[in-house]
């Protein structure tokens, strides 16, 4: 897990004040692509790719979506949530820059990428949101919690720049994590302690992006957010939507704590906006049966014994460092890699294979950074998940 730090003066990460004092003025770009490259036209040196939906014109404010990538790869997050932008009316900002790295870098690439969009296009200063994967999920939130009146942020496969979970913030969030992704406990520990607007969408996969019908999930939880919070005026129909496609998915469950996440879930979003006491009733009921009260009492277990898992292998790195320790340490080590790569290298899917990957992924990601000890790395290589 990448443990990093904010910089010390969050005031400094504040960008969307100019809005206010800029007037919008739309230059001749085209609507409906995808444009990979616009140059800041205070900074030539800072780009990034640009959607605008087909119906764009300057005579209404939009809901603008800005994006950071861990590699600076800007359409590939464009692309991603190009389909509900169209849909839903939203400006996708995507910076060229921006990667993993220094701070300084990426508060840069998106304070500039934030004045270029406000003074080029008409945009809504109450509908901004950002979203990132990995390390740009963390530049994201760390633009949020800087106080820039964001209105939500879909982090996705990364939280907080600090990696602490926090119980409130002051914008939506809409977390995204896969089943095996080396950052999946820290999702749901996020998840779990927030108790402002929130929601984790947990899907097949590893360390990426989500899915494109998660990323249209993301948008569609972000309007029903900006209704409840008055951000934007209440559409109905667009409810009653809503409420029935969720309903459909609460039907295919076959799973107890699946479904009361889902219920859980309509209660805490469509709550002062459609009546969800039966729902509410359902999940009372589903929760004290004996075997979904087991179950999801196990899932809360295997959630807190990874984390523990994790963090006891990383006590056993910094014993590599004292010569007493080592020894020991490195046996305790090498076990416990064997295991995991045993469970992770199983041919049929499952629970246990999900977690040894993501746990395995967890340990080698960033451990040349963590350790430096020659025989450990040997180890690593040894057992990482070469090929899976």
């Amino acid at each position: 897990m990448l443990i990093v730090r904010r910089p010390r003066n969050p005031a400094a990460v504040v960008l969307f004040v100019l809005w206010s004092v800029c007037a919008a003025s739309a230059q001749d770009l085209s609507r409906g692509v995808i444009i990979e490259d616009v140059k800041c036209a205070e900074d030539p040196s800072q780009s990034y790719a640009l959607y605008l939906p087909s119906s764009y014109s300057g005579d209404r404010r939009w809901n603008v979506l800005m994006a950071f990538h861990p590699a600076a790869r800007g359409r590939l997050m464009v692309e991603k949530y190009q389909a509900a932008a169209e849909q839903y009316g939203y400006v996708i900002a995507a910076s060229n820059t921006s990667r993993n790295g220094p701070w300084a870098a990426s508060l840069a690439a998106a304070r500039a990428m934030a004045i270029d969009v406000g003074r080029r296009f008409s945009l809504d200063p109450q509908r901004v949101y950002l979203t990132g994967m990995s390390g740009g999920a963390r530049v994201a939130m760390l633009v949020a919690l800087g106080k820039n009146n964001i209105a939500g942020v879909i982090a996705s496969s990364a939280g907080y720049p600090d990696s602490q979970a926090r119980s409130s913030v002051s914008f939506a969030v809409f977390s995204t994590a896969g089943t095996e992704d080396f950052n999946y406990i820290e999702m749901r520990q996020l998840d779990r302690k927030l108790t402002s607007p929130h929601r984790l969408a947990i899907f097949s996969g590893g360390h990426t992006l989500p899915p494109d019908s998660v990323a249209l999930e993301a948008i569609e939880w972000m309007e029903l957010q900006a209704m409840k919070s008055g951000r934007r005026a209440r559409d109905e129909a667009l409810i009653d939507r809503m409420l029935e496609k969720r309903q459909r998915v609460i039907a295919s469950s076959t799973s107890g704590v699946e479904t009361v996440s889902l219920l859980d879930a309509v209660v805490a979003d469509f709550s002062g906006l459609r009546d969800v006491s039966a729902e509410a009733s359902r999940v009372k009921d589903l929760s004290k049966q004996s075997d979904v009260k087991k179950a999801l009492a196990r899932d809360r277990a295997d959630v807190d014994a990874e984390a523990r898992t994790l963090n006891g292998v990383f006590e056993l790195e910094a014993d590599l460092t004292d010569d007493s320790r080592r020894g020991a340490a490195l046996a305790a080590l090498r076990d416990r890699l064997s295991k995991l790569a045993q469970k992770a290298a199983a041919e049929t899917e499952s629970p246990e294979r999900s977690q040894a990957r993501r746990v395995l992924r967890a340990i080698t990601s960033g451990a040349s950074a963590r350790v430096q000890d020659r025989d450990y790395r040997a180890l690593l290589e040894q057992y990482g998940l070469k090929g899976r």
